[in-house]
């Protein structure tokens, strides 16, 4: 019988939705030596969390988190809150020596990462950060196929994610369903939002990036404020366009906003190699768009790659070839790797000093739209 590791959650909106969904699915579909047990789920509404518990098999049910991360009977914390408490949480949990699984992005800043790495480094304690889009079996392939070298040298690297949900000037920013638009609970926008998911999977897959240039732009520079009442000004970033310079020399070219009418989560990405390119779009995420300049010329031409087949990353898994997975799967292969990492005392990425990058590269992307110049990462 798998050992039991018995969860606690921290929050329970759409994440904490994804999170314990793959908590309950990973051992059905994946051999693994520890089993997820939903030990008790924490919010400071306590009959919302007693819901959330019943509906999705919580044992028990805190309304503090310090009282949830103290308990002798929870061997990881998952922190599912608001950008704000990441720090503090993964910081008491680390001294309770508990497992952590944390939300993208990790921190607030660079300072409050570096922190939270030294944390888990000094408490030996197993960490990962939710960057799930690495998990989707595509993507998996497309770091495949680059690390066999068939693209070759890397000239280009461009990334895409749009959304339309914050255009009306009538929506409100902060409290429990619209803190991403308030700078003292998210940090910044769609750049720590959106664009962080992209940059993770374009570290994973080519290399650091070493200088960005960026701007960006808030549309509604006034929004009510929920939990005051009042008007007040907006501090995130509505859109943020970036150009970079991988280590490897090739160029990167991200762009993020939420004001892309008729496009609700729209996230691409397109790598152009020396001997081939590759591209995948999450609204057909189980599809790999490949270009291999070796093809004879008579039927060279890009080809669509339907990776539901046993030899593709993840997918012997699943059900039989052909047929698809969707967005969800990305969160259950992310737990199955974590609990595989812990069997064979291998990290599974992105480990906490993994996600640290990730936020020094979002840091210097935020310093050059305010400062109008190009900014070394780090």
């Amino acid at each position: 019988m798998p050992t039991p590791l018995r969860i606690g959650l921290v929050g329970y909106g759409f994440m904490g939705r994804a999170h314990s969904n793959a908590y309950r699915k990973v051992n059905n579909f994946f051999d693994l030596e520890y089993r997820p047990v939903l030990q008790a789920v924490c919010a400071r509404d306590k009959e919302k969390a007693q819901a959330f518990a019943d509906t999705w098999g919580y044992a028990s049910v805190e309304t503090d988190w310090k009282k949830l991360v103290a308990r002798p009977d929870i061997d990881a914390v998952d922190i599912c809150t608001p950008n704000n408490l990441h720090k503090e949480i993964a910081l008491a949990a680390a001294a309770a020596g508990k497992m952590i699984l944390c939300e993208k992005p990790l921190s607030m800043n660079t300072a409050e990462g570096e922190e939270m790495c030294q944390a888990v480094e000094n408490a030996g304690v197993p960490n990962i950060v939710w960057y799930n889009y690495r998990r989707v079996p595509a993507v998996s392939l497309a770091k495949q196929l680059i690390d066999e070298g068939r693209l070759g040298r890397i000239f280009h690297y461009r990334a895409v994610f749009l959304q339309d949900w914050t255009i009306s000037a009538d929506l409100p920013q902060g409290g429990q369903a619209l803190w991403r638009l308030d700078a003292a609970a998210a940090g910044s926008g769609v750049t720590g939002d959106l664009l962080a998911h992209c940059i993770d999977t374009a570290l994973w897959l080519n290399g650091p990036i070493k200088s960005v240039t960026a701007m960006t732009e808030t549309f509604i520079k006034e929004r009510k404020h929920n939990l005051t009442g009042k008007v007040e000004k907006v501090g995130i970033d509505d859109a943020c366009a970036f150009l970079g310079r991988f280590a490897n020399g090739s160029l990167a070219t991200f762009e993020s906003t939420r004001y892309a009418r008729g496009h609700k989560a729209l996230y691409t990405l397109e790598i152009n190699g020396e001997k081939a390119s590759l591209a995948w779009d999450l609204h057909d995420l189980h599809r790999l768009s490949f270009f291999d300049y070796g093809d004879d010329s008579i039927v060279r031409g890009w080809r669509s790659i339907h990776v539901s087949d046993g030899d593709q990353p993840y997918m012997k898994h699943w059900w039989v070839p052909g047929l698809a997975i969707g967005y969800e799967h990305s969160f259950v292969h992310q737990v199955a790797d974590f609990l595989d990492g812990l069997a064979k005392k291998k990290p599974a990425g992105p480990t906490f000093r993994d996600a640290l990058e990730t936020q020094k590269v979002c840091d210097a992307v935020l310093d050059s739209a305010r400062s109008g110049e190009w900014r070394q990462v780090g």
